[in-house]
C-alpha cells in the first residue's frame, strides 16, 4: 500500500516538473528525490507480487516453520 501511494507522489512530481515550469532548483530536486524513489516504489510493487507459479505454490503448500 505505501508502496503504491510512493508511486503515485514520485509520478505527480514528476508530471509537476513537466507541465508546470517550475524554477530550475525545483526541477532538480524532484528529479534527484522522486525519480529513484518512483523507480524503488516500482521495483517493491513488482516484487510482492511476484510470478504465477509461486502463488499456486504457496497456495497448495502448509507453512512449516523454521
Amino acid at each position: 500500500m505505501i508502496s503504491y501511494l510512493i508511486f503515485i507522489i514520485s509520478l505527480a512530481g514528476i508530471i509537476y516538473a513537466l507541465l508546470f515550469s517550475p524554477p530550475n532548483w525545483i526541477v532538480y530536486a524532484i528529479s534527484i528525490i522522486f525519480i529513484p524513489t518512483g523507480i524503488l516504489s516500482l521495483g517493491l510493487i513488482v516484487m510482492k507480487r511476484g510470478p504465477e507459479e509461486d502463488e499456486e505454490d504457496k497456495n497448495r503448500e502448509p507453512f512449516i516453520g523454521y
